[in-house]
C-alpha cells in the first residue's frame, strides 16, 4: 500500500440488512488500519437500492459499529449525493465512454448461454455501442428503457477487437495483482430505471472524500481493474487497494446479513463481548495468534494486514464462546464495576473476583447475585448428608471468621467426620449454593457469612 503518513478508509455498507461478522470485518480492517497510522475512518452506507434500504438498517449499522467501539470521524450516505454522480455520468457520455444498452435481462441471460455452449467466454459484444441513433429510437419506441455500460479501455482503435490490457495494483494482502479487461465485460453503471449501481458512485465517492485505500473483500479484486479504469476515465487518483479473505461459517458456507447469520444484533443481544468478537473477526484467517485483546487500541496495535491468508477463514461460534469467556475470566473489576452496579448486582470486587472464573455471559452474574441473596432452591440432601450438614452447623468458626474460614472448617468437619473429596465438599456446596459446581467456596463463603450460613445449614 501506498506509505502515507494520514490514510483516509472508509467502510460502504448498504442498509439493506443488519451487519454480521463478515461485515465487520471489512469495517475492522478499515478502521485497524487506519487508526493504527494516525488515519480517518469514514462511513459511508451504499443506500443506491432504494428498494431494500432503510432508516432502520442504517441506524442499525451505526449502532453495530458503536457497540464494538467503532465511531466514524466523518458519515455520508449516496443518496445525498446523485448529483456528483449525474455529472460524472454526463462526463463519460461526453467522452463516449458510457454509452445505451437496450437488452432485457433475459436476452442477455440467452446470449451468455449460448457463447458458453460454444465454449467463449460470455463476454458483452458491445452491441449496444454498434446501434444507431435511429436504432436506439426505435427500441424506445417499443417502450423499451437503456441501462448504460462503462467502455473499457481494452482495445486500440477498434472497441470491437479487444485485446489484452492488462491492469496491476500492489494489493495490501495479496501483493501483485493483475487483472485483464479484455475478460471482461463493459459494466453497467446505470440501470434502466435510472438509478446508480454500486461502481460509479464508489468511484466518485472515493475520489471526491480524497479516500487513499480501499480495504474490501477478495470477491471484490476483479471489479478492482475496471474501478482503476474508471478513475482515470473521470481524471482521478485511484485509490490503493488491499483484499482480505473470506469467512464462512463452520460448515464452509458463505455469510448473509439477508438471513440474519450471525448478525452482530444477535450475538450482541447473546451476551458475547464486543472485544470478543472483534479479536476473532480480525485475527482468523491470518498468520497471527488469534488472540483476546482488551481494547481496540490494543488490537490496532497487534494488526498487520499484510499477514492476512488469502484461503478463506471459517468462522466457528464455538471458538467465539471460548474467547468470550476467556475475557470475561481475564475481566478486572474495575471495568466490571459499572455494568455490576447498572445492574443491581454490585458485591465488590471480592464478589466479582469469586464469581467471574464461572461465567460465559457477563448476565451470568446473576445467577450467582440470587445465590448471595439467597434466592435459590436448594438441592435436596439424603439422610446421611443432612446428618453431616447438622454437624456442619454446629462445626462453625466463631466471628469473626479468618480469610481461610473454608479451608479451616472443612479441615475439621475431615477429621470430626472421616470424609474427604467429593463427599465433604458437595453437600455443602449444594445447601450454601443450591448448586453442583460454582464459585471457589474459599473465596465465595465469607461472602455468603456467618448468619445466612448458619441458616442454610439448617
Amino acid at each position: 500500500m501506498k506509505d502515507l503518513a494520514k490514510p483516509i478508509v472508509r467502510f460502504a455498507p448498504s442498509p439493506t440488512g443488519r451487519l454480521h461478522i463478515g461485515n465487520l470485518r471489512t469495517a475492522l480492517y478499515n478502521w485497524l488500519f487506519a487508526k493504527g497510522q494516525g488515519g480517518s475512518f469514514i462511513l459511508r452506507l451504499d443506500d443506491t437500492d432504494t428498494e431494500r434500504s432503510t432508516d432502520a438498517f442504517a441506524q442499525g449499522i451505526v449502532e453495530d459499529l458503536a457497540w464494538i467501539g467503532i465511531v466514524p470521524d466523518a458519515s455520508d450516505k449516496q443518496s445525498n449525493r446523485v448529483a456528483q454522480y449525474d455529472a460524472a455520468a454526463a462526463k463519460l457520455k461526453e467522452a463516449g465512454l458510457l454509452y445505451p444498452c437496450y437488452e432485457t435481462p433475459d436476452e442477455i441471460e440467452r446470449r451468455r448461454k449460448r457463447l458458453m455452449a460454444r465454449g467463449l467466454p460470455p463476454i458483452y459484444e458491445r452491441t449496444g455501442l454498434k446501434q444507431t441513433n435511429e436504432e436506439r429510437a426505435a427500441l424506445e419506441a417499443e417502450g423499451r428503457t437503456a441501462h448504460w455500460r462503462f467502455l473499457l479501455p481494452n482495445f486500440t482503435d477498434d472497441p470491437f477487437s479487444p485485446t489484452r490490457t492488462e491492469v496491476h495494483w500492489d494489493d495490501a494482502m495479496r501483493g501483485e495483482q493483475t487483472v485483464d479487461l479484455a475478460s471482461m465485460s463493459d459494466p453497467v453503471l446505470i440501470r434502466g430505471d435510472g438509478t446508480y449501481l454500486y461502481t460509479l458512485p464508489s468511484v466518485v465517492d472515493d475520489s471526491d472524500m480524497g479516500v487513499t485505500h480501499v480495504i474490501r473483500g477478495g470477491d471484490h479484486i476483479t471489479n478492482t481493474g475496471a474501478q482503476i479504469a474508471l478513475f482515470k476515465a473521470l481524471g482521478a487518483q485511484p485509490p490503493a487497494f488491499g483484499h482480505h479473505n473470506l469467512l464462512t461459517d463452520a460448515s464452509g458456507d458463505g455469510l448473509s446479513k439477508r438471513t440474519g447469520a450471525l448478525s452482530l444484533a444477535s450475538l450482541r443481544e447473546g451476551g458475547i463481548e464486543p472485544m470478543a468478537l472483534a479479536s476473532l473477526a480480525a485475527l482468523i484467517g491470518t498468520g497471527q495468534a488469534v488472540e483476546v485483546c482488551s481494547s481496540m487500541d490494543e488490537l490496532a496495535q497487534l494488526f498487520d494486514p499484510t499477514k492476512v491468508s488469502r484461503s478463506p477463514a471459517r468462522f466457528d461460534e464455538r471458538e467465539l464462546e471460548a474467547m468470550n469467556e476467556k475475557l470475561l475470566h481475564a475481566m478486572p473489576y474495575a471495568e466490571a464495576q459499572p455494568r455490576l452496579t447498572a445492574k443491581g448486582m454490585d458485591h465488590g470486587e471480592a464478589f466479582w473476583n469469586a464469581v467471574r472464573p464461572n461465567l460465559a455471559r457477563f448476565d451470568d452474574v446473576a445467577q450467582w447475585h440470587s445465590v448471595l441473596e439467597g434466592n435459590f432452591v436448594p438441592l435436596v440432601a439424603d439422610v446421611e448428608d443432612e446428618e453431616f450438614l447438622a454437624v456442619a452447623r454446629d462445626m462453625l468458626p466463631a466471628e469473626p471468621w479468618p480469610d481461610d474460614v473454608w479451608k479451616q472448617w472443612t479441615s475439621a468437619l475431615k477429621e470430626k467426620t472421616s470424609r474427604k473429596g467429593k463427599a465433604l465438599f458437595m453437600p455443602l456446596r449444594k445447601a450454601l449454593t443450591g448448586k453442583e459446581h460454582g464459585p471457589d467456596m474459599g473465596e465465595f463463603l465469607p461472602l455468603i457469612g456467618p448468619e445466612k450460613t448458619a441458616r442454610r445449614l439448617s
